[in-house]
């Protein structure tokens, strides 16, 4: 095998930057049948970092937007009581978000998440 595989080929096949700018208006709500994960990302108040994305790409999770808006809703209250670093627990889906940057650091899965110790969060919040 000549071809070297990078960072993006797995699913897009689009190599390069991530666009800096997912800090968009959430209450952009314009969805389609086309619409792709990262574009569902990007209308978040939500960023995700580059791990956590390949994490959610390799673990197959996917988030529809309304579940975004509601780990969105929970990092709102959790930035309200002072927290930093928060495991978010959402169904299956373990999240570790930055709460200043309101950025999603990494993500597991059930399965990834036994036996696993988390370590350097002040606080967790179970998504209903």
């Amino acid at each position: 095998m000549s071809d070297r595989m990078l960072i993006g080929h797995l699913s897009t096949g689009i190599t390069g930057p991530i666009q800096a700018n997912r800090n968009v208006n959430r209450n952009k709500q314009e969805y389609t049948e086309t619409t792709s994960f990262r574009d569902l990302l990007s209308q978040q108040q939500l960023k995700f970092s580059h791990h956590a994305e390949q994490r959610l790409q390799q673990r197959g999770i996917s988030l529809l937007p309304e579940q975004l808006t509601r780990i969105a809703d929970a990092v709102d209250q959790a930035a309200a009581k002072g927290a930093k670093d928060s495991l978010v627990l959402f169904r299956d889906i373990a999240m570790i978000v930055n709460i200043p940057n309101r950025t999603v650091v990494t993500a597991m899965d059930g399965n990834s998440m036994k036996e696993h110790i988390f370590t350097q969060i002040d606080s967790a919040v179970v998504v209903s």
